[in-house]
């Protein structure tokens, strides 16, 4: 299997390099929706933001969003977050008008770091598609605020004033405490410090690097100078699923992310991923997803040619 980037038949962009160079370090970037529909189009394909998450949203109109595996066929108003690195295209109407905010990683984890999951049950890290009009009515005004959050950030944007960077990263902050909120349906209290969060991440990149050659968990905690207790114990409280769950559901998203956006067979994939037999990659994919590979590229297929 070759060491090489596995992400590169998806395209990378960087919004800093391939749209506005005077951003290419920012760890935060905002544009209406019109200005980034006119330099990239309304169909936009299919490609990711290495380490940037992003927010869409869109006061009207038709949208077509894809975010890896999941399809969200609605209307505005509605908000997607797309977690960074993650394959996502979508298409939108001419008389779509919204915001695009673009943020650095490294926001979410710091958010994460000041307990923001004590009070609300999330770590935004997965997909999310809101609608306003399927909201329920006490959650309407928390959506109203979303709104104006994006309004105020647009107005810091674009108005030179002092201490911008600091207002920015404060409303940016506040966003994201608004978008868990409509997201997550709350639970009980719990506190995750600082320690359990660092080595949570250091998993979840030791996976990112190793999943494709096919590391069991023991080799993991070797790696990492933990106990496999220790180890289960942060991820049941940050993700509340297991380490080899998450190893697992990380080579599953892969799966899933070839048969969608590549021609490779399922033989081909299978080796890709690092799995010496074909039958057994067969049987671990219908395992976790309730589908054999050929029943799930076709049922995505099927999906996408009825789209809007």
């Amino acid at each position: 299997m070759s060491e090489g980037n596995h992400t590169e038949w998806i395209p990378n962009i960087i919004l800093g390099q391939d749209y506005d160079r005077r951003y290419l370090d920012a760890p935060i970037h905002y544009d209406v929706l019109e200005n980034l529909a006119a330099f990239y189009g309304r169909d936009m394909p299919v490609h990711r933001h290495a380490q940037y998450v992003q927010i869409h949203y869109i006061d009207q109109g038709n949208i077509d969003f894809h975010i890896d595996d999941k399809v969200y066929e609605v209307v505005g108003p509605s908000c997607f977050f797309t977690p960074a690195s993650t394959p996502h295209s979508f298409r939108t109407d001419p008389s779509a008008r919204g915001h695009v905010l673009t943020i650095h990683q490294s926001l979410i984890w710091q958010l994460m770091q000041d307990n923001v999951s004590r009070d609300i049950n999330s770590s935004l890290t997965e997909a999310i598609c809101l609608e306003r009009d399927r909201l329920p009515d006490e959650q309407k005004a928390l959506w109203r605020l979303l709104g104006r959050i994006l309004e105020d950030i647009q107005v810091e944007w674009s108005e030179n004033q002092a201490a911008t960077e600091l207002a920015l990263k404060s409303l940016v902050r506040l966003l994201l405490i608004h978008l868990a909120r409509l997201s997550f349906k709350r639970s009980a209290s719990k506190t995750v410090n600082n320690e359990d969060l660092r080595l949570f991440h250091r998993f979840t990149e030791a996976i990112e690097e190793h999943y494709q050659k096919q590391w069991h968990l023991p080799r993991y905690t070797t790696k990492m100078a933990i106990s496999e207790s220790r180890l289960n114990q942060t991820c049941q409280r940050i993700a509340n699923r297991s380490p080899k769950k998450l190893i697992h559901d990380r080579m599953i998203q892969e799966s899933k992310r070839l048969l969608i956006f590549s021609n490779l067979s399922s033989n081909e994939i299978c080796y890709q991923l690092g799995f010496s037999d074909p039958a057994y990659f067969s049987r671990f994919f219908k395992k976790h997803t309730g589908m054999t590979t050929q029943q799930f590229r076709k049922h995505t297929e099927a999906h996408r040619e009825h789209a809007p």
